[in-house]
């Protein structure tokens, strides 16, 4: 392993793939050694299927202790590892490269325990997210996060990423939802942080870093998560609006008045047009859609109903619709958790976004979103966490007109400057990955980006664990315009760059 000063990164020498299989073989079964090209196929990319790339191997680990064994081995060879759970994200934090192998936890898909009375479950990273939830639901429990991908993402996916959901708003992300974890550190150390048999332990908060760490700092082997009581019932109002200004305008308000619902989520006409074409799930023409769902006792949930009812009247709400039953409060949320399916059904290609700003930007940033989608002239559906100001603006292009794709990832960065102008953040739950290191540098300044790469030089010694991803080099900044260089010189220029 050697450092380069010109790129400001750590270059790994390379292997012998036969040598490596060999040596991995003693201890790996030969059917979780993954190395034809048909068998590698599958894993050359995410959710972001413009960045493709076949790994040279992939290993499918059983244990624990065979995790350890190839985390000491990779240390020792200096071979960079790709930790991987489901491959739905969608910002190339699993992206190959020449020299890393992938650690596919897709066969640690256990559930361990539920246990009613700690209200906790102990799940294998590999499980999905839906399926905790199922396994939970006959002890009258559930696991809030709900991302949209649910029904396929991994738990582990979900800790890296720190995936929030439609019911983020009240429950918390995955970081509010998680009591402890074990991780396996690039010296192939097993490390547990946190617990769930208590509320706190002394120390720095190691639990809360691992979360949105994206395969940087450890690979996650166990998750004790915590789980809640189902709510003794739950009611779904759609309004439907004019303008999506108006419909910010609610959102805003809604929180103001002191209630917190459990989901507030909206999308504008692309959106809603997409998604009755794609599963006809009855939602009004309109240009704008909120759903907001309220879960409690009856009592409040009604009293509540009527403030928010006023609250969508004077915004200009020309149609409410609640829910009668549980069903019927299912199929909204099916239907909006569909949105990105439905979207791709009437343009296979398109580009999604992962902006965040504060509720009151929400009005304004809309605006300039439409104004930019003009200017570009790139369709744009949004779809988004209105209650915690979480966008999702999904741009759509042609693949095969020359220069579309780059049109709309241009789109994309303009976008995500101005959430970034008014307070907001490029990334609420997606994360970073290969894709948006540039965002980094505008969103962070070099002291910040400094301790990033300290924290990961801690923890990753050997600095083997997904490297070039999530944090950019000092030196990638400095070329974008977004780093001071004095005198031909980056600041800290002790610094190890990854």
């Amino acid at each position: 392993m050697s450092f380069d000063p010109e790129t400001g990164e750590f270059t790994f020498p390379d292997w012998n793939t036969e040598q490596v299989l060999q040596d991995l073989g003693k201890f790996i079964p030969p059917h979780n050694l993954l190395h034809k090209p048909s068998q590698l196929k599958p894993f050359e990319c995410d959710g972001l299927t413009t960045h493709r790339k076949i790994p040279r191997l992939v290993l499918l680990p059983e244990t624990i202790q065979q995790c350890q064994k190839i985390m000491r081995y990779c240390h020792k060879n200096e071979i960079p590892v790709i930790a991987r759970g489901a491959g739905t994200g969608i910002t190339g934090g699993v992206l190959p490269d020449d020299l890393s192998i992938v650690v596919s936890l897709t066969k640690f898909n256990r559930i361990e325990k539920i246990d009613p009375l700690q209200r906790i479950a102990v799940v294998q990273p590999g499980v999905r997210n839906l399926a905790i939830s199922e396994a939970a639901k006959p002890f009258g429990l559930q696991y809030a996060p709900d991302p949209s991908s649910q029904i396929a993402c991994s738990i582990g996916g979900n800790v890296a990423e720190n995936s929030g959901g439609v019911h983020c708003l009240k429950y918390g992300l995955t970081v509010n939802n998680v009591t402890g974890i074990k991780i396996i550190n690039s010296e192939g150390e097993l490390i547990e942080i946190g617990g769930g048999e208590c509320m706190d332990s002394p120390g720095f908060d190691f639990l809360a870093l691992m979360h949105g760490s994206e395969g940087l700092l450890g690979i996650i082997v166990e998750i004790t998560l915590k789980l809640i009581p189902l709510p003794p019932a739950s009611q779904v109002v759609l309004a439907v609006f004019h303008s999506m200004i108006d419909g910010g305008k609610a959102v805003s308000d809604i929180i103001s008045s002191g209630i917190i619902p459990a989901g507030l989520e909206m999308m504008d006409k692309v959106t809603i047009d997409a998604i009755e074409s794609y599963m006809q799930a009855g939602y009004p023409k309109a240009d704008a859609l909120l759903l907001c769902e309220l879960d409690g006792n009856q009592i409040d949930i009604n009293l509540q109903m009527k403030i928010v009812q006023q609250i969508l009247k004077d915004n200009n709400a020309f149609e409410t619709r609640t829910s009668h039953n549980d069903e019927e409060r299912e199929l909204y949320w099916k239907a909006r958790k569909s949105a990105f399916p439905a979207v791709a059904s009437i343009q296979p290609d398109f580009y999604l976004l992962d902006g965040t700003v504060p509720r009151k930007a929400l009005p304004e940033v809309l605006e300039k979103i439409a104004t930019l989608s003009e200017q570009f002239g790139l369709r744009v559906a949004n779809v988004f966490h209105a209650g915690d100001g979480n966008l999702h603006p999904i741009i759509m292009y042609n693949a095969e007109v020359e220069d579309d794709y780059e049109k709309a990832v241009q789109l994309g960065a303009e976008i995500l400057k101005h959430c970034i102008s008014k307070g907001g953040s490029f990334t609420g739950e997606h994360g970073v990955g290969a894709e948006k290191k540039d965002q980094m540098c505008q969103q962070f300044g070099p002291l910040e980006l400094l301790q990033f790469h300290r924290i990961k030089a801690q923890l990753d010694v050997s600095g083997i664990l997904n490297p070039g991803k999530a944090i950019p080099t000092l030196h990638r900044c400095a070329e974008l315009g977004a780093m001071h260089v004095h005198n031909g010189e980056m600041p800290h220029a002790d610094l190890p760059r990854f």
